[in-house]
């Protein structure tokens, strides 16, 4: 099992090292995209800054915490669409029948599929992510590497959240509208204090849409420095990304061939 292990974790660092190549090939557009998405989410920090100016206080929740979710959020995004950005566009190549080219690989289909485009961007809201935690909050050594575990296990859901919803591509034909539609929900949700939302809401934020273990848990884990919420917070992020495994090997029984005789390389 750990050698299988090891042996998948090899092949993601050889589509991270060729697609950050590719992309060095354009390096003005590769900079100017990650400069572009810096700036995007400096201006909703800004935007949570001049709120809590006024409102120094709600529903518990201060500009430590909110700048702590929004720093984890893209951070978590950022490592998530840089490793697997295919995922993200897992509904359009099903409803094209794309996925006829992958399916020469060996292994497992879908650790090719979703390695092997990196977003150029995402390394904008990794980047962000980071330097807005240091340089706002401050963090100690400890604080420092429990906020590190804590984004790769928001990526991860965020990597399981993005083949659960392209997953729906086998069963409903053209799925991408709907696909990006509950993307778009879960980062909406994922970045505003889960305080908040009660009752329904924050029962959908732990299930259909889970927005929780992106805004509240990893927060909570921090603030009291909780292993347990921690691994409370992975263990959804785990449960969510095999369940989106196995969606995915049963939906590909149903997937029609687009008759494609190319090859990714």
């Amino acid at each position: 099992m750990l050698a299988k292990v090891w042996n998948y974790l090899g092949l993601a660092l050889t589509y991270l090292r060729f697609n950050f190549k590719t992309h060095l090939e354009y390096r003005a557009a590769f900079i100017s995209q990650i400069l572009a998405m810096i700036l995007n989410d400096c201006v909703w920090v800004l935007f949570w800054t001049q709120f809590f100016e006024r409102f120094p206080v709600m529903h518990g929740w201060g500009a430590t915490e909110v700048i702590t979710m929004w720093a984890i959020a893209a951070a978590g995004i950022g490592i998530a669409d840089t490793l697997c950005g295919n995922a993200a566009q897992l509904a359009a190549l099903i409803a094209r029948g794309d996925l006829d080219a992958w399916l020469l690989y060996p292994r497992r289909l879908l650790p090719h599929i979703v390695l092997g485009k990196m977003n150029a961007s995402a390394f904008g809201d990794t980047l962000f992510g980071y330097a807005i935690y240091i340089a706002f909050v401050h963090p100690d050594l400890q604080h420092f590497l429990l906020f590190s575990a804590l984004t790769v296990s928001v990526a991860f859901l965020f990597i399981g959240f993005n083949i659960l919803v392209g997953s729906l591509g086998f069963f409903l034909g053209n799925a991408q509208s709907l696909a990006e539609h509950l993307r778009f929900a879960l980062v909406t949700f994922s970045t505003y204090p889960a305080g908040l939302f009660d009752g329904p809401i924050r029962f959908l934020l732990y299930t259909l849409i889970p927005a929780a273990f992106v805004s509240y848990l990893p927060i909570e884990a921090l603030k009291e420095m909780s292993l347990g919420v921690a691994a409370l917070s992975l263990a959804g992020s785990i449960a969510l990304t095999a369940v989106a495994a196995l969606v995915f090997n049963y939906g590909l029984k149903h997937y029609e061939s687009g008759n494609l005789l190319i090859m990714k390389g």
